[in-house]
């Protein structure tokens, strides 16, 4: 029976796509059946992390309406067996997903993975909720920005009162990612700290993913970074991300500010 994830987050722009596809993979390569699920209709930009874009015969909305099952639908990775994407639809509207659908679509990929990683869309409305409202586990990718922790402030409060197991008197597991960060900025004080994001949103730290052209590389040639360029920064920080959330005791790698020959004669960081 699959654990059900969701990575979520109020505000667009922060990362969440790409923490899909890049936890997706690295959990698949331990060996585990993993399914990625768009629930960005009208959008679907899953698909093309993911490299499949070409290959979406039948979409999640298909599988909803009964136009299609599951197994039709469901796109395996050419790179990663372990690995399944079930795309959104870019001809829809977010009212296409209806809750008794979206209920018996993941009941039926619990039984077929171990793991089920649902990708939210932005916002607080239809698609975010339904995305969030069978999941296990949150992760909430956040930028070191107030409006983007703000937003995320509220994703908690909708994780603790609009999902199954709030309805059932249960605790959902919630964890913080961060993403996009720059130790220098933040140095700086351009942007929040980390200490300042914890403290705003008291959860734990599942990881902290530096800034880094690499995720924006692999985005382009269709790859989850965790697959097109593991021994990069990013896709450290997703490894050690996807190795907390099975149950391991990882050690937290903080990005820090580098300092070059002429910072280290002078006191001043690059």
């Amino acid at each position: 029976m699959a654990k059900v994830l969701v990575v979520t987050s109020g505000k667009g722009g922060v990362g969440k796509t790409t923490t899909t596809a890049a936890l997706g993979a690295a959990l698949a390569l331990s060996g585990q059946a993993v399914c990625v699920v768009d629930f960005d209709v009208g959008l679907r930009n899953l698909d093309l992390i993911m490299g499949a874009e070409r290959r979406v015969v039948y979409d999640f909305i298909n599988v909803i309406q009964g136009n299609a099952k599951l197994q039709q639908a469901l796109i395996k990775d050419k790179r990663l067996s372990s690995l399944s994407l079930l795309a959104a639809s870019q001809t829809r509207d977010k009212d296409a997903l209806t809750e008794k659908g979206v209920a018996r679509v993941m009941d039926q990929l619990r039984e077929k993975f171990d793991w089920v990683i649902c990708d939210s869309p932005a916002g607080i409305e239809r698609g975010a909720i339904l995305a969030m409202r069978h999941a296990d586990i949150a992760v909430i990718a956040t930028n070191p920005e107030i409006s983007s922790v703000r937003d995320s402030d509220r994703i908690i409060g909708l994780l603790d009162s609009k999902t199954v197991k709030a309805e059932r008197d249960e605790t959902i597991e919630k964890h913080v990612l961060l993403t996009r960060y720059d130790a220098a900025r933040a140095q700086r004080n351009e942007m929040l700290s980390i200490d300042d994001v914890l403290e705003i949103l008291s959860l734990p730290l599942l990881g902290v993913v530096p800034e880094s052209r690499d995720v924006l590389n692999a985005s382009n040639i269709g790859s989850p970074v965790t697959l097109s360029n593991p021994s990069c920064a990013p896709a450290r920080a997703y490894q050690d991300a996807a190795r907390r959330l099975d149950g391991e005791t990882v050690t937290m790698d903080i990005p820090v500010v580098k300092r070059t020959l002429f910072g280290t004669l002078f006191g001043r960081a690059a």
